[in-house]
């Protein structure tokens, strides 16, 4: 079977930036490479693949998954403080 172009979203957020890509990819490609294909590695430099968890649909996965047509890939920063701090925090003010 011939690889066959579809169409994945690569989204990375900031606190006051967010940015979500439409990539053209081949099927079979995997996560990394959609990432790699979407350009956002170059609008963010501060992205390392290999610290920063990646999912697709709030789900984590590995780099190496295969995307499927229509997949969001999502890449994760790593959070300032654990969820329990901040509804503590929230509690107090």
């Amino acid at each position: 079977m011939a690889d066959k172009a579809i169409e994945v979203e690569v989204a990375f957020a900031k606190p006051h930036a967010q940015v979500l890509v439409r990539v053209t990819v081949l099927t079979g490609e995997s996560v990394a490479q959609a990432i790699k294909k979407s350009a956002i590695l170059e609008q963010f430099p501060e992205i390392e693949l290999t610290r920063l968890k990646v999912g697709i649909f709030g789900k984590l996965c590995a780099l190496s998954k295969k995307v499927e047509p229509g997949d969001r890939i999502e890449i994760y920063r790593p959070l300032r403080q654990s969820p329990m701090e901040a509804r503590r925090n929230r509690a107090v003010k």
